[in-house]
């Protein structure tokens, strides 16, 4: 992936490689989030803030600080770090512009700091070897296919609310069932993509 195309890189973080969908990265959120809209598109733009400045400060200090001085053992303490950071960054942000939004999202904005998705993105660019124009761009559009995917599952879980559905599969049972259908597809997606 070092050497792809940008739009590569974008199907690629999006699409067949779906944080969600594809690695089963980030389920806590994906479904603790997904009940109403306005709440999965605040998470999914939350995430990709944190994301985008998570990989801005990770990868120099990677490959400008760690590495150079023999430290590479220290990237995931370190980037743990950097992401709780600008968690409570961005909660102290959210919290005096959007209310609403900070209230709504509640226990769910802390967790960002423990959301693998955040780590995981930070840990792939640098693992992908990506120069830093292709971190970025991975990172936003990985944070996009997240985006997607809280979005993607809210419309379902809000479609199938007033189906004739047996009482016992309701709920998480039925959120487990939708979000499985849709990982087949992406998996299969992706390696339909690749032959």
């Amino acid at each position: 992936m070092a050497e792809s195309s940008y739009f590569i890189i974008f199907i690629t973080a999006t699409l067949s490689g779906n944080m969600v969908f594809a690695k089963f990265l980030g389920l806590c959120p994906f479904f603790g989030v997904t009940n109403k809209m306005e709440d999965a598109v605040g998470m999914g733009f939350a995430v990709i803030v944190v994301q985008m400045v998570t990989v801005l400060i990770t990868w120099p200090l990677y490959n400008l600080v760690l590495l150079p001085l023999g430290l590479e053992i220290l990237k995931t303490m370190m980037f743990i770090l950097v992401i709780a950071a600008c968690v409570q960054m961005l909660e102290a942000i959210l919290k005096k512009i959007a209310p609403r939004l900070y209230k709504a999202l509640g226990v769910f904005l802390p967790l960002i700091t423990t959301n693998c998705i955040i780590l995981g993105i930070a840990l792939i660019v640098i693992a992908e070897n990506l120069d830093f124009g292709r971190a970025m761009w991975y990172a936003f559009s990985a944070s996009l296919g997240f985006m997607f995917a809280l979005v993607l599952m809210t419309a379902l879980r809000d479609k199938v609310k007033n189906a004739p559905i047996p009482k016992a599969v309701q709920g998480m049972p039925l959120a487990f069932f939708i979000a499985t259908i849709i990982s087949i597809a992406f998996i299969g997606f992706g390696g339909f993509a690749m032959n």
